[in-house]
């Protein structure tokens, strides 16, 4: 498991000398010892690697990763360049195209918006090949929440975007006036009819960030 060794380090570091987290690292160590698990041992942390939290600008919460083979980065409704577009990033590509007009690229790969200061976290980290949610109640939640309640603390302003009813269920944990967040159905084809299309959240995310005198997220996701 690789490390978290940026800015969150400091702030997280209570909860790795935690009951829950040492029952954690053991389940996951052990799981990954027996069972073909994503993402990828190294990749678990990224979203945190990727986006220190200084930089935080936008939380996009997922789930869990994906549990296609070669899908999951660490980064939620991501995927590594040359695996086909899963239907909700795709959802959310059409979404971005009808809110900013940009084009739908031909990949599915979100590191660009977590370097632009998107963290795009899943408040569950691993999960078994081709078993949805196996990792659920295994202690990520717990630790993912601290991340949350850390966020909710900046005192600077953050958009968060809580997309389906599990995201929305940690709106209970952010209390910060300065926040601005943003709710819609999830963007999976079962549900993104019921207003996750036409949302506009990633033109008012832009907009408050320029109200408060911060640069916009590029959304743009090029093509390779």
């Amino acid at each position: 498991m690789a490390a978290i060794s940026n800015d969150w380090l400091a702030p997280l570091r209570p909860e790795f000398a935690k009951p829950y987290y040492a029952t954690l690292y053991k389940k996951v160590k052990e799981e990954y010892s027996t069972r073909q698990i994503f993402p990828p041992a190294d990749d678990i942390f990224n979203a945190f690697a990727l986006t220190p939290l200084s930089q935080v600008k936008v939380v996009i919460l997922g789930q869990d990763p994906y549990h296609g083979d070669g899908q999951a980065e660490g980064l939620c409704f991501s995927v590594k360049p040359g695996i086909d577009i899963p239907p909700s990033l795709m959802n959310i590509y059409k979404e971005l195209h009808d809110d900013c007009g940009c084009y739908i690229p031909n990949n599915g790969s979100l590191v660009k918006w977590a370097k632009e200061g998107v963290l795009l976290l899943n408040t569950v980290l691993t999960v078994r090949a081709h078993q949805a949610n196996s990792h659920q109640g295994i202690g990520w939640e717990e630790f993912t929440d601290a991340a949350i309640r850390i966020l909710d603390e900046q005192d600077r302003p953050i958009v968060f975007l809580l997309w389906g009813r599990p995201a929305q269920m940690k709106k209970a944990m952010l209390n910060n006036p300065k926040h601005l967040i943003l709710e819609a159905p999830h963007p999976s084809p079962l549900s993104a009819y019921r207003g996750f299309f036409g949302c506009g959240h990633f033109s008012q995310t832009n907009r408050f960030l320029k109200a408060n005198g911060l640069d916009p997220i590029d959304w743009q996701i090029e093509n390779l």
